[in-house]
């Protein structure tokens, strides 16, 4: 059975709950505020009255002037406090929520973050917690008190002559008609939108990020074509929603506020037959004039009211994701053996990837994956750096299930390197000390010339200082996986994970690269995907994956005697290398 959800409003407010004092003294200051510029209705009333007595008296006119500038002075004083209040506590919630988000994302899988556009991830972090901000800092405040207010005053109509006060508030819920045709299915409308939006964001990112593809492949009408549909759409949507929208939205700030329209014909009626005084009749024309315009200032609100169910359920789509489970004490890990045990594997509850999965690497040696494309290899180190959590078999580092060692202990012990890995927007020297934030300059040099990537860095512009561009763009793919080797040698973890992390090193370069591995390696245990069998001879375990199964395990000279699949894989190898020699 579905759980029924809470009010969005309500989860909105939950989140935050650490700043619920300023914002209830928002609110209290803002309705204290627009009660205090109704005295300027009020005041009129009393002025227009005085005339038609014939007052003659100036100074009685100068105290309810002076009642009115003070009601505006208070609600000025008190509307700005009140925002002040109200945008402190917000800004504190939206950082607070980026926090919680950051932390979140470092708790899930990787297969949830991988299901995640980085379009649609940034929309979330950075556009619909932006989002929060006007529901939070203005709507709470503002709405209320533009809320209350009319409603204190129609009380007070209503104590005046409760028929009167009835016949002021006609014209409102005739406006409103027209907007409740726009209300019905705001929210799926807003959720449409953020969707189409969503689309385009992501076509964007993919248009941006494979412009190399598409220009090396002539595929720039095609994917531009893509791009321009999806700009288009979300243009379309956004047309026809607001045209949609347009005669209701006129209709209803039209109709809404003419109160005089009702309340003279009837009022002056009421007033010649003698069931209303002059002085009432004045008192309720002048304040009703003053009941719709803050309900109006409330409904600019609507947007951010359909929009709040839409914003929170993505928040929570990501803040309520199942996290990994481990536990948050940490253990006494005593060294650094890995033991898998019938361990079967399936991303996102799909096709089984990993089939009865046993395997031990002993602390300190080398253990190297080879296999077919495909055949699971990957899957298996990202498993032993705990990527993912397993639920079928069993997988131990150092004696503990993995899930008994928190991940940040964890992440301790493993230091990973992809054929993929990701370089920041930094200098060189910041990109390598990631591994290591607290080493030395010496130290990252040291672990760069070690790592072979001394001398290429140096002549560099600006050295070490020199910036690598968003995702390393400034580098070719050779130089930022050396620079990724040496930021996770300076990690120092014990465990090592080379995922074909010489997939882009060029082979004149590559001897520098295993030679230097082989170095900063030096009593730790070394995992390695390989595709270039050459590197990895001297392994002392060569594992053999293929579809999803561990065929063979043994050393280079053991499998190529007793393993089939190693022997094609060998001598295919041999015949890539003799091809390079010729050429």
């Amino acid at each position: 059975m579905e759980e029924k959800k809470t009010s969005p409003y309500l989860r909105l407010w939950n989140m935050g709950e650490e700043e619920h004092g300023k914002l209830i003294l928002a609110i209290i200051l803002a309705v204290i505020g627009v009660i205090c510029s109704m005295a300027a209705y009020y005041s009129a009333a009393k002025m227009i009255v005085a005339l038609l007595e014939n007052i003659r008296d100036f100074n009685y006119y100068l105290k309810w002037c002076a009642i009115a500038f003070l009601g505006y002075a208070i609600r000025a004083v008190f509307y700005a406090i009140a925002l002040s209040c109200s945008h402190q506590a917000t800004f504190t919630i939206m950082k607070n929520i980026r926090i919680q988000f950051m932390h979140k994302l470092a708790k899930l899988p990787m297969g949830t973050l991988l299901d995640i556009p980085s379009g649609q991830m940034k929309q979330i972090i950075v556009d619909q917690v932006e989002a929060m901000e006007r529901p939070l800092a203005h709507l709470l405040p503002e709405m209320t008190s533009n809320i209350l207010a009319p409603v204190l005053v129609i009380i007070y109509l209503f104590i005046i002559d409760w028929k009167m006060a009835l016949v002021a508030l006609i014209s409102f819920p005739v406006g409103m008609s027209f907007s409740m045709i726009i209300m019905k299915d705001y929210a799926k409308k807003y959720a449409g939108s953020v969707k189409t939006t969503q689309r385009m964001n992501n076509t964007i990112v993919e248009y941006i990020n494979g412009i190399e593809v598409i220009k090396a492949f002539n595929q720039g009408q095609n994917s531009y074509q893509k791009y321009q549909n999806a700009v288009i759409d979300n243009a379309s949507y956004f047309y026809h929603w607001m045209k949609s929208c347009q005669f209701p939205m006129a209709a209803y700030k039209v109709i809404a506020p003419s109160t005089l329209v009702t309340v003279l014909p009837i009022g002056l009626y009421m007033t010649m037959n003698g069931s209303l005084s002059v002085n009432d009749f004045i008192t309720i024309m002048i304040l009703s004039l003053g009941i719709v315009e803050p309900i109006l200032a409330a409904s600019d609100f609507i947007d951010d009211l359909a929009r709040v169910g839409t914003t929170v359920d993505t928040l929570e789509s990501i803040l309520k994701s199942p996290e990994q489970n481990h536990r948050t004490t940490n253990v006494t890990i005593q060294d650094s053996r890995i033991e898998m045990k019938n361990v079967s594997f399936s991303y996102h509850q799909g096709e089984e990837i990993l089939h009865d999965v046993s395997l031990t690497i002993q602390p300190q040696t080398m253990c190297a994956f080879v296999g077919p494309s495909g055949s699971g290899k990957s899957t298996i180190t990202k498993l032993i750096a705990g990527f993912w959590d397993i639920e079928k078999g069993s997988i131990k580092l150092g004696g503990h299930e993995l899930t008994d060692i928190p991940l940040v202990q964890l992440n301790d012990q493993i230091a990973y390197v992809s054929q993929d890995n990701y370089l920041f927007d930094q200098t060189i020297r910041e990109n390598i000390r990631n591994g290591n934030v607290k080493a030395t300059d010496e130290e990252v040099e040291a672990v760069a010339k070690a790592a072979g990537c001394d001398e290429f860095i140096r002549q560099l512009e600006n050295g070490y200082d020199t910036n690598c561009g968003g995702a390393g763009a400034h580098l070719s793919g050779g130089e930022r996986q050396r620079i990724a080797i040496a930021r996770a040698m300076l990690k120092d973890a014990p465990i090592v994970i080379l995922d074909e992390a010489t997939a882009y090193i060029d082979p004149e370069n590559e001897a520098v690269v295993q030679k230097a591995v082989a170095s900063l390696v030096k009593n730790k245990t070394l995992i390695i995907v390989a595709h270039r069998l050459s590197t990895i001879t001297e392994a002392n375990q060569i594992v053999v994956v293929n579809d999803g199964c561990i065929e063979a395990t043994g050393t280079h000279q053991t499998l190529l005697k007793t393993c089939p699949l190693y022997q094609d894989m060998w001598q295919a190898h041999i015949g890539t290398k003799d091809g390079e020699k010729h050429d």
